[in-house]
């Protein structure tokens, strides 16, 4: 390695919740879009003052659920009219009252298995490692402090205009956090 770091973003320390309040509606408005805000305890209003949308992990369950009916379905369906056909009774080699129970216990299976890996995939996990945590100053965000970052990977992100932006919002602290 030749030493250097590669820059992640830039960090702005905030005292009050109304001060990061006020800097993430700012920021929102400058246009940024990969930055994020973090708090000792939720703030309400944040999502709406970070111009967060609803979340897609639910598309990710509904998509689960509906391959688990269909795998279910599918399943008793073969199994009992194709591989192993067995008349009993006059009764038909299918229906679809009978699979039901384990292909709706395959949609909750399914649902749940969706909703976790659409989790994970959304939010990058797993990330064994975040710059942020070798920031000293970061450390205090679990007590009585909360920081804003914004990442170097944002298009509109210009190291001296990023950071007179934050010191203009009212950031009491400003620096740049490496890789």
């Amino acid at each position: 390695m030749n030493g250097t770091m590669k820059p992640y973003g830039i960090i702005a320390e905030f005292t009050t919740p109304a001060g990061i309040m006020h800097a993430a509606e700012k920021i929102r408005d400058a246009g940024f879009s990969r930055w994020d805000v973090f708090t000792p305890f939720p703030i309400h209003g944040m999502d709406k003052a970070m111009g967060m949308k609803n979340s897609k992990v639910g598309w990710f369950a509904f998509c689960g659920g509906v391959i688990g009916y269909t795998t279910g379905m599918l399943m008793i369906w073969f199994l009992n009219a194709v591989d192993y056909p067995v008349l009993i009774g006059g009764k038909p080699m299918f229906s679809p009252f009978a699979a039901f129970p384990p292909s709706y216990e395959l949609t909750i299976l399914f649902g749940a298995f969706g909703s976790l890996g659409g989790m994970l995939f959304l939010n990058r996990l797993p990330r064994l490692h975040h710059p942020l945590h070798k920031n000293r100053r970061f450390l205090q965000v679990t007590h009585d402090k909360y920081f804003l970052v914004i990442e170097c990977d944002d298009p509109k992100f210009s190291e001296t205009e990023t950071a007179k932006l934050l010191a203009a919002v009212g950031s009491n602290h400003i620096e740049m956090v490496e890789e």
